[in-house]
């Protein structure tokens, strides 16, 4: 029985879809004016994780990650390049979903543009002035007021009083309340701009997502997704919004990713301290960053650093190696307790933790039984790889995964070189070689039969 933990209530919930078998499911996107850091990678990695399992449970999963294709942050990066605001949201959305495709994140049903839906936004921001839930401020701008949702706060779980001094309000001369947000902002000159009743300008950034979704899914949905930064304004502004309008349940259940850290600050742009997916990759295989990002719970935070990611490297490197010189069986082992227990852990809030705890466990007995049954370690290496396969890891050749990036012609000549050395009793010579392949991050393997060798990080 899957139980999520609900941002709204601050409990787990059993989950029950709105419609039986059937899944809703939104994440808010990147808005494209950069290269994507590893607090995306997180977010995404892990929704890719409750995409994927929600499907293995047997539900018909419609899954929407939008991208903000317009935004301040996109204009003064097309301002600074002095080219128009599309050729950098065309380069930097191309990027991402080259980086998302090295992680091996499964593409979403919808994948939904703020720009495309614009006319939908008008027509929104138009309906809630006539009904007094947004004004036309002086400054030609249209706010949402805030005061005329009675339960503002009720997904940050703030007082609205309270949140009148929180550092993330804008404050400004034009706002009937400081926690007013603007829904549409009248152009400057030379910014893209649409057409509506207030003057030419682009939606507010808190205005697109409510559209989206509401647009897409007709009504109430059942899950909302994001970074736990999002939780407040931009969650909370969506569901005032949406729910003021509607007059109806926004979201059933809304779930939010913990913070990747380091140096104990949340990993950001804004904060400059911030790692690209890309800069990552030339270091560490697009599987090792996987593992690495669900290495932890979702909700937790999530502590960056070279350690971390080694470790990751060598117990991925476990994993495999169980796998390596299994005969090919087209039968996993069926109604164990290994496959129980990964799907309880997985059932109770998408616990990566404990599903990563039995797969060891089980590459483990795969081991043991290699010494003693090859078809029994088969059947249940098949079931790693299985098992891994519902959390999108583990599907590599073994041994290709092993040897990974590396010219393996080279090292055979090398290993052939030592072995000489070897037979010729010249150790200060094989010895030499073992660190220039340790140098290389090989590591060897001596046997009856021969000297097998992988790499290591």
């Amino acid at each position: 029985m899957l139980k999520i933990y609900n941002s709204l209530t601050k409990q787990k919930e059993i989950f029950k879809p709105i419609t039986a078998g059937k899944v809703n499911l939104y994440v808010c996107g990147v808005t494209v004016y950069d290269y994507c850091h590893l607090g995306h990678a997180r977010t995404y990695v892990a929704f890719d994780v409750i995409y994927r399992y929600l499907q293995a449970k047997g539900y018909e999963v419609n899954y929407v990650r939008n991208i903000t294709d317009i935004d301040d942050k996109i204009l003064q990066r097309a301002n600074a390049r002095n080219i128009d605001f599309f050729e950098i949201v065309k380069q930097f959305t191309q990027a991402m979903h080259e980086d998302f495709a090295l992680l091996n994140l499964c593409k979403p049903q919808h994948e939904p543009t703020a720009t495309t839906y614009i006319t939908q936004m008008v027509q929104q921001i138009q309906n809630m002035i006539s009904t007094q839930h947004a004004y036309v401020a002086s400054n030609g701008d249209v706010y949402f007021n805030v005061r005329s949702f009675k339960q503002y706060g009720c997904l940050a779980h703030r007082d609205i009083n309270g949140l009148r001094s929180g550092a993330r309000v804008e404050i400004n001369d034009v706002k009937k309340d400081p926690l007013d947000f603007v829904l549409w902002k009248l152009a400057k000159p030379d910014e893209p701009a649409w057409p509506s009743p207030w003057g030419e300008g682009r939606p507010g950034w808190h205005t697109e997502c409510c559209v989206m979704s509401n647009a897409i899914f007709s009504g109430t949905f059942d899950i909302h997704g994001g970074g736990k930064d999002l939780i407040f304004p931009h969650h909370e502004n969506e569901l005032a919004q949406s729910e003021s309008l509607h007059a109806k349940k926004f979201v059933n259940v809304w779930m939010h990713t913990g913070f990747l850290q380091i140096n104990k600050e949340k990993m950001s742009k804004s904060l400059g301290n911030f790692f690209t997916i890309r800069d990552t990759l030339k270091r560490y295989s697009p599987e090792v960053l996987r593992f690495f990002l669900m290495n932890s719970h979702y909700r937790s935070q999530l502590h960056y650093s070279e350690e971390n990611l080694q470790a990751s490297s060598s117990s991925l490197q476990r994993l495999y190696q169980a796998l390596k010189d299994l005969p090919v069986i087209n039968q996993a082992l069926t109604h164990s307790d290994y496959e129980i227990d990964f799907m309880s852990a997985m059932d109770d809030d998408f616990n990566t933790p404990k599903a990563f705890a039995i797969l060891f466990q089980l590459s483990h007995e795969v081991q043991r039984l290699k010494l003693t049954d090859l078809d029994a370690a088969a059947s249940h290496g098949a079931l790693l790889k299985s098992l891994g396969n519902l959390i999108g890891i583990l599907q590599s050749p073994p041994a290709n995964y092993l040897q990974n990036g590396v010219d393996s012609a080279a090292v055979e000549a090398l290993i052939a070189a030592r072995n000489q050395a070897r037979l010729d009793k010249n150790w200060a010579q094989a010895d030499s070689i073992r660190q220039q392949l340790t140098d290389m991050k090989i590591v060897l393997e001596d046997k009856d039969n021969g000297t097998t060798w992988k790499v290591c990080g």
